[in-house]
């Protein structure tokens, strides 16, 4: 990882160099357009893209659990911002997010 990017945590799974250079210079009140894909069974996967305002990166702790998967991340990052309804929400990052300021 070139540029650091408070709150952001190392991962099993690499974010790709466009988003980590995206949230290093994202600041809370910027526009943002979040693309991910979201796994519905072991072979069909949906991409889903949202739009808000950015408001923090911060980290998820999944947790423990026995005879996990090794590829598993415990601690995710996770960006947390607003939509355009008011919703606050939340996504967490793996290799395949996008994220954009718009």
């Amino acid at each position: 990882m070139s540029t650091p990017v408070p709150g952001l945590v190392a991962t099993t799974r690499p974010l790709q160099p466009s988003t980590i250079e995206t949230l290093a210079h994202l600041k809370p009140g910027d526009r943002i357009r979040i693309t991910h894909t979201v796994r519905i069974t072991s072979t069909r996967f949906w991409k889903s893209t949202t739009t808000g305002v950015y408001r923090g990166l911060k980290s998820l702790v999944t947790g423990l659990a026995t005879e996990r998967d090794p590829a598993d991340d415990i601690i995710v990052p996770t960006v947390h911002f607003t939509k355009d309804n008011g919703e606050l929400s939340s996504v967490a990052l793996d290799e395949e997010t996008i994220v954009e300021k718009v």
